[in-house]
């Protein structure tokens, strides 16, 4: 895991200088850098946009009792989204804008739950982590009423006991 954490820190810087030196010397230095300039911008409006239908989708999912996976992992690629989209390069913008598209979010949501193994709770992020009313086991038990104004009376002897 080490050595792939490690490729990745090299190659984007990489692929980002190539793709920079071939697109400024295609339209120039200054087109350049206000693409660069405008993907960030985008991205922020892009951002706002989403993130606050992200945030309104998880308030619902929480208010109808759902559980919020989809909605969290959709706030996270956006947030991951605004941060490749933040960071100069083309290469990351690339990237921070496929983020950006719901069908592909959705994809990739479906292609992780059927991988991610849980110890404790849901296996997919369409289950419901709580268990069905009726589902449960059954614990049998006696109980005995106490209201403030018996609590100085003895309870009442029973035959069963093991007095």
């Amino acid at each position: 895991m080490g050595l792939i954490v490690l490729f990745i820190f090299i190659a984007i810087p990489l692929i980002e200088i190539g793709l920079f030196i071939e697109v400024g010397g295609r339209i120039g230095m200054w087109p350049t850098i206000l693409i660069v300039v405008a993907t960030a911008i985008t991205g922020t409006a892009l951002l706002r946009q989403q993130g606050l239908s992200a945030l309104s989708r998880l308030q619902n999912s929480f208010a109808m009792g759902e559980p919020p996976l989809a909605p969290v992992f959709d706030g996270f690629c956006l947030l991951a989204a605004a941060i490749l989209l933040l960071t100069p390069g083309f290469f990351t913008d690339t990237l921070g804008f496929l983020l950006f598209v719901s069908p592909l979010r959705v994809a990739i949501r479906n292609y992780l739950s059927k991988r991610i193994l849980f110890q404790h709770g849901p296996t997919s992020f369409t289950e419901d982590p709580m268990p069905k009313p009726g589902t449960d086991d059954v614990i049998e038990a006696e109980w005995l009423d106490v209201t403030p104004t018996d609590l100085k009376k003895p309870p009442p002897k029973d035959n069963n006991t093991l007095d």
